[in-house]
């Protein structure tokens, strides 16, 4: 007599998937699992393709985060045709750097405004009627409307570094392909309110703020969903300073001890192993020095400022330090927490922009920086999910041989998964009714994370692919599997 939940598909969240809860007689849940029921193949498709054409191919992987697919395929290129990280021009790594930040801002803005806001504000258990985005444009106007400026902020300096606001051309291997304007920097400095840097930094104080009262009114609710340890890892600055375009590997255990520091891109995948299960078309990647069954970790704003020592901006180091001083300075394993790690990343990176917008190098100097060609790279950059990998082969005819692509929501599969299984034994054991807002409870810990579920399902893995053919009376006439 055992009971099977499906919860699909699961909402608010960029790509298509499911959630399977198998309940026994005495209605206890024994297994959780987040399903990625969609399969796209990007790391096949590429092969054979002009290596330089990867930086355009791959972001489309996604219309949310194409921006970090495009400088993540460059970095990695930058290596093919000799470029160091360190290398490129001031101008060349300035203007990369301002698309990033942009990308960051812009995301982290749709995510919680848009998507995750409205189980804070109206409950994860209110009717799913009124805990939507439209309730909170009806309810909280200022705030909608704050959500969309900040995104709309975002996506103008990804258009004016990239040259589109969506799958830009603007990266390519060894640098950048223009220059900004001073038209366009003017316009961003001493635009017209709202759209201007300074609002945007006042903006993104006020978000943060808006976390911590909150927090301060729900604290146990915040403080104990979805709360466990885990490892956490992302690239730091060679002084430990958050950097979400540039640095080296690090590692930290659930109480914040280093297990893996500076470890160099091009050397990941003598760390990192991914492994691969019947029933998800996502890959689950562990560190091969503790195993698979210790070795997963997350990665993405929580992760972040678990693993760096301080954040290199004024407004956003006062509020780092906020933040680590809640856990006495340990690493936070709340899941809820990432919301406010989030903000606090958003504030930096306005107040990055703001630095970069200020600097002569963006309006004019060379644009791209040369080398010794090679036939390898890595690129790895802080995506807004978490550290994303790209790393290709190229032949001798400058086409791709293999491409390999760890996405950050692919690094968070675990620990999604547990996040599940976390939220759906704290609220469905022994119950005997499961309700709707049990149910969006287990997504709410999934949204966490931002999941980006197309960007995640390069990998075939061994879910079998299925086909069904139907007549237009619905009628199954044929069925194919892999």
């Amino acid at each position: 007599m055992t009971k099977k939940i499906t919860i699909e598909p699961v909402t608010r969240v960029e790509g298509h998937g499911k959630v399977t809860i198998h309940l026994d007689e005495n209605n206890n849940v024994t297994q959780s699992r987040l399903h990625i029921v969609e399969f796209r193949g990007f790391e096949r498709f590429v092969q054979g393709r002009p290596y330089w054409e990867a930086p355009v191919l791959v972001q489309r992987l996604c219309g949310i985060c194409p921006v970090s697919h495009h400088l993540a395929a460059a970095k990695a290129l930058d290596k093919v045709v000799g470029v160091g990280p360190n290398d490129l021009t001031p101008t060349g790594d300035k203007m990369r750097r301002l698309m990033h930040y942009g990308q960051v801002f812009q995301s982290h803005s749709l995510h919680f405004f848009h998507l995750a806001a409205a189980d804070l504000l109206f409950g994860y258990d209110a009717d799913p009627a009124e805990r939507n985005i439209i309730n909170i444009i009806n309810k909280f106007p200022d705030l909608a409307v704050q959500g969309v400026m900040m995104r709309k902020f975002g996506q103008e300096i990804i258009k004016a570094t990239a040259g589109k606001k969506i799958h830009g051309t603007g990266a390519i291997p060894g640098g950048i392909n223009k220059h900004l304007t001073i038209e366009e920097r003017d316009s961003f400095l001493n635009g017209a309110d709202p759209m201007n840097i300074d609002k945007m930094i006042q903006w993104s104080v006020d978000a943060v703020q808006l976390f911590k009262d909150y927090h301060a009114e729900h604290a146990e609710f915040i403080d104990n969903f979805a709360h466990f340890p885990s490892n956490h890892m992302s690239i730091v600055r060679e002084d430990g300073a958050l950097d979400l375009y540039n640095g080296l590997i690090r590692v930290v255990d659930s109480e914040g001890k280093i297990i893996l520091d500076k470890i160099d891109n091009q050397d990941y995948n003598k760390y990192i192993e991914e492994e691969v299960k019947t029933w998800s078309y996502m890959k689950f990647p562990y560190l091969k020095s503790l195993g698979k069954e210790k070795g997963w970790y997350r990665v993405g704003p929580l992760a972040r400022l678990n693993t760096c020592d301080f954040i290199p901006t004024p407004l956003a180091q006062k509020e780092f330090e906020v933040y680590k001083a809640y856990t006495d300075g340990k690493a936070n394993n709340m899941c809820l927490h990432t919301h406010w790690a989030r903000l606090i990343e958003i504030l930096h990176c306005a107040e990055l922009m703001k630095e970069l917008l200020n600097d002569p190098d963006l309006l004019t100097g060379e644009l791209i920086a040369k080398g010794v060609k090679g036939n390898e790279g890595v690129g790895i950059i802080e995506a807004p999910r978490g550290t994303l990998f790209h790393h290709y082969k190229i032949n001798e005819d400058d086409t791709i041989k293999m491409a390999n692509l760890i996405v950050s929501t692919t690094n968070n599969n675990e620990p999604m998964n547990r996040s599940v299984n976390f939220v759906a034994k704290s609220l469905m054991n022994g119950q005997e009714e499961i309700t709707e807002g049990m149910m969006n409870a287990c997504e709410v810990a999934i949204r966490a994370y931002d999941p980006c579920l197309s960007c995640a399902t390069h990998a075939l893995g061994k879910m079998p692919l299925e086909i069904k053919l139907y007549d237009h009376k619905d009628q199954l006439l044929s069925e194919i599997s892999n």
